[in-house]
């Protein structure tokens, strides 16, 4: 009986990365050159809100092509529905919108403990949590600093993403591995990426 409760439960993906770039207006025009530098098994989050529908699927597409050559994920901002469709690896958004659907990566938004318990009764597997410092794509917005996002982070339960001013340093700071950027992509002086949102 004892063998039962320690064979190893099964994992119903494979293990998230650890960096995530999300994209967007802002960022489209380096993606390439960006995902190419990230670290193989990295991940993107394709937004892409101002495209219209066929120009964001030919983006999608392209993108796609150069994940795989990275073994990068890719997840759709969209309903899981439409991800599948696409090909994406998941799906990003709002609890409302991934509660349902196929089985697939879901990522999740949060920036409070009350959003914290939304996105993992919507079956996150993973929550991006933010804005942790603060950001220029959010100028002026309330931060959680490091000290609140560890103690949320510890409440979650599933893994958590630090979203919000994030760069490697800042990671390490706040003694996580897992984190996303959006904006202000340049090379760093040790030739490895630096990122900030």
């Amino acid at each position: 009986m004892a063998r039962c409760y320690s064979d190893p439960v099964p994992i119903r993906h494979p293990p998230l990365p650890d960096i995530w770039l999300v994209s967007d207006a802002g960022n489209d025009a380096v993606l390439e050159c960006v995902l190419k530098r990230l670290p193989r098994g990295s991940g993107l989050i394709f937004r892409h809100y101002h495209l219209d529908h066929d120009a964001r699927r030919a983006r999608f597409d392209a993108l796609k092509h150069i994940c795989a050559l990275r073994s990068h994920s890719i997840v759709l901002s969209g309903s899981p529905e439409l991800a599948a469709r696409w090909g994406a690896d998941g799906a990003y958004g709002s609890p409302e919108r991934l509660a349902h659907g196929p089985a697939m990566i879901r990522l999740l938004t949060a920036h409070s403990l009350r959003e914290l318990g939304r996105a993992k009764r919507a079956r996150a597997d993973a929550i991006l949590l933010s804005p942790v410092f603060p950001t220029r794509s959010h100028p002026g917005a309330r931060t959680l600093g490091s000290v609140r996002f560890r103690l949320l982070a510890a409440r979650a339960k599933v893994p958590v993403v630090a979203l919000g001013g994030m760069n490697a340093a800042r990671a390490r700071v706040i003694r996580t591995k897992k984190w996303a950027a959006i904006q202000g992509l340049a090379k760093g002086p040790t030739g490895m990426f630096s990122l900030h949102s």
